[in-house]
């Protein structure tokens, strides 16, 4: 079949036999009974003899899961052991009711039950959802939902992946990610560029192709390719079997600075950054410490949470930005989740019109965090849309005494008033996922439009060179923190816009560092300059890949 194109959104290439994912289990008839002359004491039985198939499959899969994922499957091989589940089932299917329709009645008994109780034991209803689930599936001689394990190297291919379905992901057989939706901000884009997978999104009609047909994953190109030549499998494979190198030190090839920093959200992914060589933090997300939170958490709470990110890094900057609450992150506390539009609402920096104390006790944690850790804390502010909330927010800041204060660009308006912004930050740093999304009129949260919702679009790549060069005008630094920089195509075009930093997924970092090493800083103003010119984002990406030969050599 034609090659089928999508949405990059993890760089890299890789080819294996294609594996799709399960469609999920669906919710039998809700008056479905057995027939007459059932056996119901055998249907008894499977209900029972199912249960305990999937607690077996669960704990296998457990065993062989690391962090997380191994937590998760463990959790829910206990809930499949429960008898709670399978007795409530049994009850039903003496009444009559079908054997899945019983089980997956007794399941929502189960949640019900548990939701009622609250804090840990609501948690668990998530594992019954799961199990009911599972069992079905085993009732039916379907397979398992989640994500299938294979012993040889293979693409999964997926309509979307939700979460929990990558708990047992394991990336040394698992080499590529597609799915036929979903957008470059969604889960299945995360989780791949996290683990240094090559993905593609919004694929339409990767679903149509033969289960086990061989196929080439082309992250960066955004394409997936059917019965490859075996000189392809041997570039692609090669390039695999390239080491990258990192020396700590971000430059282009005549030795022009790019500070090549880290993306993280908790301690854990700080720690992880330090040991991947990051230089530094571009973008703390504090907002790990709030979420599934009914109220605020206190400056103590935080004080400590944050501690935990900046200790590893002591010494070495650490860009931290202030709470973005709001749109797809909505804290009960803090935002109002009825808004019509929240990706144009109360979100980020806005929240503190009504609720400044939020932002107060913020600040008063990073400073205390900041002196504990001896880290180099520059803290910013999210959402802001003109001059005069700059204004306000770095004087804010400094009155709880951290003193190099900036902004996030992220809304078109302070990228066009970027000299004014400027003039009153000590630097600035380029969201590019929702600069992107308000440049080009398009909800990232949207497969339909992932199209239009890309960094390479040369209207977003204009905003962001308004931006670098008031920052080179006043001398303020200018870094990129969205999911751009992971680009190592596009991160040379960044450089040559301008930005005096990228922060990125750290395993992305020395896949960046070699391309920019094979490039002078006039060779990314030249190749900035084809992405400007583009009329698209398809064309930008494809004019300036052909000009960095370096790519192939790394399978990027």
């Amino acid at each position: 079949m034609p090659e089928i194109t999508g949405v990059g959104v993890s760089p890299g290439r890789a080819v294996a036999p294609l594996v799709r994912m399960p469609e999920p289990v669906a919710e039998p008839p809700s008056d479905a009974v057995l027939p007459a002359g059932a056996d119901v004491a055998g249907e008894s039985e499977r209900v029972a003899a199912a249960a305990e198939e999937v607690r077996q499959d669960l704990e296998r899969r457990a065993a062989r899961a690391h962090g997380d994922g191994q937590a998760v499957l463990e959790a829910t091989a206990l809930m499949a052991a429960d008898p709670t589940l399978v007795s409530a089932a049994q009850k039903r299917v003496a009444d009559g009711t079908d054997t899945s329709r019983a089980v997956w009645d007794a399941a929502a008994e189960v949640t019900t039950m548990l939701e009622s109780l609250g804090g840990y034991m609501a948690e668990r209803a998530r594992d019954v959802a799961d199990v009911r689930d599972r069992v079905v599936a085993v009732l039916n001689g379907r397979p398992a939902p989640g994500v299938p394990q294979r012993d040889e190297p293979f693409v999964l291919a997926a309509r979307d992946l939700a979460p929990a379905d990558t708990a047992t992901l394991d990336p040394a057989t698992c080499v590529a990610l597609v799915t036929a939706e979903g957008g470059p901000t969604s889960h299945t884009a995360i989780l791949a560029r996290s683990l240094g997978l090559p993905a593609v999104v919004a694929a339409s009609g990767v679903l149509d192709i033969a289960e086990a047909a061989l196929v080439l994953v082309d992250g960066a190109a955004g394409s997936i390719e059917t019965d490859p030549s075996p000189e392809q499998v041997r570039k692609v494979e090669a390039a695999r079997g390239r080491e990258r190198h990192f020396d700590g030190t971000g430059r282009t090839a005549d030795g022009h600075r790019v500070q090549l920093l880290a993306n993280v959200g908790d301690g854990a992914s700080a720690v992880a950054a330090a040991e991947m060589g990051a230089e530094g933090v571009g973008l703390f997300r504090t907002e790990f410490c709030f979420l599934d939170r009914a109220d605020e958490p206190t400056v103590d709470d935080q004080a400590a949470a944050y501690e935990a990110v900046l200790s590893p890094f002591s010494g070495r900057k650490v860009v931290v930005r202030t709470l973005d609450a709001g749109a797809d992150k909505p804290l009960p506390f803090l935002t109002d989740a009825s808004e019509e539009n929240p990706a144009l609402g109360v979100r980020g920096y806005r929240t503190t019109v009504r609720h400044p104390e939020v932002l107060e006790h913020q600040l008063e944690a990073i400073a205390r965090a900041g002196e504990r850790s001896g880290a180099d804390v520059w803290v910013m502010a999210p959402m802001v849309s003109t001059a005069g909330e700059t204004e306000q927010f770095v004087a804010t800041a400094h009155r709880h005494g951290v003193r190099t204060a900036g902004v996030m660009v992220e809304v078109p308006a302070a990228a066009l008033a970027a000299d004014a912004v400027m003039q009153r930050v000590a630097f600035a740093s380029i969201g590019t996922n929702d600069l992107t999304q308000y440049a080009m009129a398009a909800d990232r949260l949207l497969g339909d439009l992932a199209g239009l919702n890309d960094p390479w679009q040369p209207a977003a790549l204009q905003l962001v060179r308004f931006t670098a060069e008031a920052g080179a005008r006043l001398d303020r630094p200018v870094g990129v923190c969205g999911e751009a920089a992971a680009d190592p195509a596009l991160s040379v075009v960044l450089v040559g816009l301008g930005v005096t930093s990228l922060s990125m997924t750290p395993r992305a970092i020395a896949d960046v560092a070699e391309v920019l090493l094979s490039v002078s800083r006039d060779e990314c103003v030249r190749l900035a300059g084809l992405a400007l010119a583009a009329p698209d984002a398809r064309s930008a990406r494809a004019a300036v890949r052909a000009e960095l030969p370096v790519l192939d050599d790394l399978g990027l």
